[in-house]
């Protein structure tokens, strides 16, 4: 699978933190059910490869990538794991190589214009931009579009239900990532009709 089949299957990526494991299948059903195919598990707890396994085992309409994706050890492990893609929070140049070297499909993190460049010359032009709204939301996003016409962005950090439609109005973006799908709460619980709702409202959120 490449990237552009990735992007053409998502509009929204949920960004999950799993801290069980036993969580991870009935949540990603849970999205999968809400028209929610392309889930970006964290590393930023010590379930996340576990759950990308679990998943990738018994769920097979998701397509699952991670994310927090660091250093080049990780991006290895997360292939190790059945990574489908790699989502980065920021662009290193050994990262980038490793990243390149891989041929995972990969969203590689930036959040300046310096950083587009550099993402750029190591050939990816399609980027993830964060954090979205503290870097500068939709209109820095919109700066980018002068200088880098061929860069297209999934914004992601601080984007929600009520202003993922501004971002969705700007050509570059092609799909966002958010955490609001998978609230820690309603995991907690084993909310999965709720957060089916979520997913359902999410993939319509997209014009």
């Amino acid at each position: 699978m490449n990237l552009k089949e990735i992007i053409d299957a998502t509009s929204v990526m949920p960004v999950m933190v799993v801290e069980r494991v036993e969580d991870a299948v009935p949540l990603a059903r849970a999205l999968v059910d809400g028209g929610i195919r392309v889930l970006e598990i964290t590393l930023r707890t010590a379930a996340g490869l576990d759950a990308v396994r679990a998943i990738r085992q018994a769920v097979p309409d998701a397509i699952v990538g991670v994310g927090t994706i660091a250093t080049p050890e990780q991006l290895q492990a997360s292939i190790n794991a059945g990574a489908q893609f790699g989502v980065s929070p920021g662009s290193t140049p050994t990262l980038l190589k490793a990243i390149a070297a891989s041929g995972l499909p990969f969203f590689p993190g930036v959040a300046t214009m310096s950083e587009v460049m550099q993402a750029l010359e190591s050939g990816f032009t399609v980027q993830k931009f964060f954090p979205a709204v503290a870097a500068g939301g939709t209109k820095m996003l919109d700066s980018f579009r002068g200088p880098f016409p061929q860069v297209q962005f999934c914004p992601t950090g601080g984007i929600n239900a009520q202003n993922a439609a501004d971002f969705f109005k700007l050509p570059n973006v092609v799909c966002i990532g958010g955490s609001w799908l998978t609230p820690k709460e309603l995991v907690s619980a084993g909310s999965w009709a709720e957060i089916t709702q979520l997913a359902r409202e999410a993939s319509a959120l997209k014009p």
